[in-house]
């Protein structure tokens, strides 16, 4: 089921069970996951797409390997906070995985999440090459934290 609460998407996820965080972009897909506590996002890896069917495949593969509870969509809003057709396309992309899952799916305000991503990796001297292997997963560990984030103070 699709939340668009972060308070609802929270009240849903089965106790003691890890998160992952996507980012959802048109040529990859970066995925990072919590720990079963929440507290923490790791980047994981970066899903080269294919199509939808192969791509929902590898992230479901994901989710029964690490026990997932749930699935957080990075939603790339536009700087003044209405939707574009990326925010579109990643709520159609919500919608066709519903329908293979029963993991409870929310969203989270992307933005900068890319740019905070990048200059991370720019301050621990990371190459340009290796920048562009890791950058997606990064910035899926950074839409996860701030869920993660969310939900601690959730009370």
């Amino acid at each position: 089921m699709i939340y668009e609460a972060v308070e609802d998407f929270a009240a849903a996820l089965p106790p003691m069970t890890a998160l992952a965080g996507l980012d959802l972009g048109t040529k990859t897909i970066g995925v990072a996951v919590s720990d079963s506590f929440r507290q923490v996002a790791t980047p994981l890896e970066t899903i080269k797409r294919k199509k939808f069917t192969l791509d929902a495949e590898r992230l479901l593969e994901i989710a029964k390997e690490r026990q997932l509870g749930g699935l957080v969509l990075g939603l790339p809003r536009n700087m003044d906070g209405s939707e574009g057709p990326r925010c579109q396309s990643t709520r159609a992309f919500a919608r066709n995985l519903e329908k293979l899952t029963d993991l409870p799916i929310t969203f989270w305000d992307e933005r900068l999440s890319t740019v905070a991503a990048e200059r991370a990796l720019l301050e621990a001297d990371t190459s340009r090459k290796r920048r562009a292997e890791v950058i997606d997963h990064v910035a899926a560990g950074y839409i996860l934290q701030g869920v993660l984030d969310r939900m601690r103070h959730l009370t």
